[in-house]
């Protein structure tokens, strides 16, 4: 499906830098085939030494080339970028955007009512091929299209299929989450240097706990209050902590938390429309 394709990235930073890893990981996609513009030319020299892709600096020559374009520049120069896409743009290519709070409607505005174009919103686990994202379709993108956009970024983790209007609410679970967890381990190794363990022990602890219950949740499919019953021994340790943490409301402040970045996101998406 994908071995055929040529991959314009426009805009070569951490996540286009992530997406082209998972593709060429996995071993159907070519450097040959990968094609990264930039404004900086010292971050092109990075890439092409790493992946031996092809690289420039002419947006509109990229785009003449490649069959799909993922669109990986900062939102606020992306109307003036999408005038370059444009010019060398045709009917039968494939447009996928990652810049945030964008919706379908702008980009499609800017470039031409004919044009597929499908927004995704990944996460910064994708650095490590453990991303999680979700895509929305515009009206004109076909199956075989979506199919391809999936395959995509299955290379770099898990991928979901939305409607548009929930994307705000991806935003705030999956794009904000990596955040919350991050406080999450530093919370936890904090507490176990209160109660005598070294840093990095403790450090290491957290950060493998999370990492391996996170596993089992996915391994087992079975629901988090299932397997959390399993390891709560009446009258233990364990649910002396889970007490405390109803105490201290940290169920409500990690829903509080999707809740404020995804409105954030609404109103952010309603600035970008105007």
């Amino acid at each position: 499906m994908l071995e055929k394709q040529k991959f314009a990235f426009i805009g070569a930073g951490n996540m286009a830098e992530a997406l082209l890893a998972g593709l060429l990981q996995s071993d159907v996609v070519k450097p040959s085939n990968i094609f990264a513009t930039d404004v900086s030319q010292a971050r092109l020299d990075t890439l092409k030494d790493a992946y031996q892709i092809q690289v420039g600096t002419d947006n509109t020559e990229a785009v003449r080339w490649a069959t799909i374009i993922i669109m990986a520049v900062k939102p606020q120069v992306l109307p003036q970028v999408l005038q370059q896409v444009k010019a060398g743009l045709t009917s039968t290519q494939l447009v996928i955007s990652i810049a945030a709070g964008i919706p379908l409607s702008a980009i499609i505005d800017e470039l031409s009512e004919s044009a597929s174009v499908i927004r995704a919103m990944p996460n910064t686990p994708c650095l490590v091929q453990q991303g999680a994202t979700a895509l929305a379709a515009g009206t004109t993108v076909t199956q075989d299209h979506m199919n391809m956009a999936v395959a995509i970024f299955e290379a770099s983790g898990k991928v979901v299929v939305v409607e548009e209007k929930l994307m705000d609410a991806v935003t705030g679970l999956s794009g904000s989450g990596p955040a919350y967890v991050y406080v999450m381990i530093e919370a936890l190794a904090d507490g176990g240097v209160r109660m005598g363990l070294p840093r990095h022990i403790a450090h290491t602890l957290a950060t493998q706990t999370v990492l391996g219950t996170a596993h089992v949740v996915v391994e087992s499919g079975e629901h988090p209050g299932q397997l959390k019953d399993r390891v709560t021994s009446p009258g233990g340790t364990t649910i002396a902590g889970l007490h405390e943490l109803e105490n201290g409301g940290v169920r409500a402040a990690l829903m509080n938390a999707v809740a404020a970045a995804t409105k954030r996101s609404q109103e952010l998406g309603t600035s970008k429309k105007a």
